[in-house]
């Protein structure tokens, strides 16, 4: 079972980046994707979340209206497209999958988003 984060590096201000979990050994479609980021000192907080069939999505107040996430069932992948990054944006990103019906949950082991000028 794992989760494997990639897309994340050194961006400017108001860059982007498209983050990507890759999936495997477990049956990706059952499970809500999550995005969650952690800064230094900071607690691990959620950014955005999608339902098993895509048709729902939820953010974070801090991130509404510039990043996106996406999911692709037929390649076990989830995406975060961030855009317009900000200073607050830096932090490591983890994917973060849960079991609709049974709360099974699942942690990959992030990826480095570094914002600087």
């Amino acid at each position: 079972v794992q989760l494997v984060e990639s897309g994340g590096g050194l961006v400017q201000p108001g860059g982007s980046l498209r983050l990507s979990c890759a999936a495997s050994g477990f049956t990706f479609s059952s499970y809500a994707m999550s995005w969650y980021r952690q800064a230094p000192g900071k607690e691990r907080e959620l950014v955005a979340t999608i339902t098993r069939a895509g048709g729902s999505t939820n953010y974070a107040d801090s991130v509404k209206g510039r990043f996106t996430i996406s999911r692709d069932n037929a390649k076990n992948t989830v995406y975060l497209q961030m855009n317009s990054l900000k200073f607050d944006d830096a932090a490591v990103y983890y994917c973060h999958a849960r079991h609709e019906q049974f709360g099974i949950v699942k942690w990959g082991q992030g990826t480095q988003v570094t914002v600087s000028s």
